[in-house]
């Protein structure tokens, strides 16, 4: 790694980086660009999400939550409701909590240390780099997914990217980068290098004619660019079946409906659903899978009734075909035995609650069916 040209390097990226960057909202001077709270909450927005998705929910969140403080002292289920949508909402919980702790033990200042920064939930050695280098300037390397495929055709490494020994390389590369930066430029260095990943080094077609690395481009020199980086064989995803009740106090449209909400930690926590669950292999039809999950869950007793939507969703590690029905509740009163809480509730008053993808689907084919009369 000595004789690399690292300075040049370092150099190129922030010289094309001033002409080619995008606008974007975090990025205005306007609204606090390179403001420690907005790098924070851009960054874990970005974390495994698209930039056209971020920016209009990073600029509601900025008007509702604009400070530190302002995020500390909402509620936890308002704050899940402006997060809806943008999924894996253990980010949302975890900038909740975080706020907290950077109120009561840093005065709410977000913090320019490593150590005190690597102590709050969601905050993790990607993260503490954007923070420490965009808001700071300090010399902290970033590696997310737009930077890891920059230097593995960069560097041209031939090994899977995956992999924990290549994983600490690219992060010692990363740094060395970054580091070379002039003095004051370690935030322009590192959103150039994820500027340009995301832009130019693209995973498909990259376009390397307008690369400004393209002399010291490994890969490109050897003409394999379009076969780094290299990855690990993915094992097939899993698809489950999954069963969901609308379950009504009486008649569908004419009474009260239930929904339930997810216990607060793990997968979608805090997030209240339509109740239900996955189909197991003693359950002999989704009928049967719904009635069990419901008593599991709620300790009630329900009339399956017609099908509602089938919803198709794919999270990270596995597939679901949600199948929604229509229920009526018979016996029992609820009880919070497999969920935090439950809630007997109008049909318009759902949407005032922070709910899955797949929910909220389920919820807008309510009310399409509503209003086509089906409540008449």
């Amino acid at each position: 790694m000595d004789a690399l040209p690292f300075a040049q390097i370092a150099a190129r990226l922030i010289d094309w980086c001033a002409d080619h960057q995008r606008a974007l909202p975090w990025r205005d001077a306007r609204a606090g660009a390179r403001n420690p709270y907005a790098v924070w909450i851009s960054e874990i927005m970005l974390q495994q999400t698209r930039v056209e998705t971020v920016e209009p929910y990073f600029r509601r969140w900025m008007a509702r939550f604009p400070t530190v403080q302002a995020l500390a002292a909402a509620d936890l289920q308002e704050v899940l409701k402006f997060w809806e949508g943008l999924g894996y909402y253990a980010r949302a919980r975890n900038l909740h909590r975080a706020a907290q702790l950077i109120v009561e033990r840093h005065n709410g200042e977000i913090p320019a240390d490593r150590s005190a920064l690597l102590a709050l939930p969601g905050v993790g050695e990607y993260t503490v780099g954007a923070i420490l280098s965009i808001a700071y300037n300090q010399p902290e390397p970033i590696l997310d997914g737009n930077v890891r495929r920059v230097l593995a055709r960069l560097f041209n490494i031939e090994r899977p990217i995956d992999d924990g020994a290549v994983v600490r390389e690219l992060w010692a590369l990363a740094r060395r980068i970054v580091e070379a930066a002039s003095p004051g430029r370690a935030g322009d260095c590192n959103e150039a290098l994820m500027e340009l990943g995301a832009t130019v080094c693209t995973a498909q077609n990259p376009r390397c004619l307008l690369c400004p690395l393209r002399e010291f481009c490994q890969a490109a020199q050897q003409g394999v660019q379009h076969a780094r980086p290299v990855r690990l064989a993915r094992p097939k995803t899993p698809h489950y079946d999954v069963a969901a009740g609308v379950i009504w106090a009486g008649e569908p449209f004419r009474s009260k409906l239930l929904m339930a909400q997810r216990p607060p930690e793990g997968m979608l926590g805090g997030l209240w659903e339509f109740p239900g669950g996955k189909r197991e292999p003693q359950d002999a039809d989704l009928a049967a899978c719904l009635r069990r999950e419901i008593d599991e869950e709620l300790g009630i007793e329900i009339v399956v009734l017609e099908p509602l939507t089938t919803v198709k969703h794919a999270y990270t590690h596995f597939r679901i075909t949600l199948h929604a029905f229509h229920a009526r509740h018979v016996g029992g009163s609820p009880q919070a035995l497999g969920c935090l809480d439950w809630r007997w509730l109008e049909l318009d008053e759902v949407e005032t609650l922070p709910l899955p993808a797949t929910d909220q689907r389920v919820h807008r084919a309510l009310l399409a069916q509503r209003d086509a009369g089906a409540g008449a």
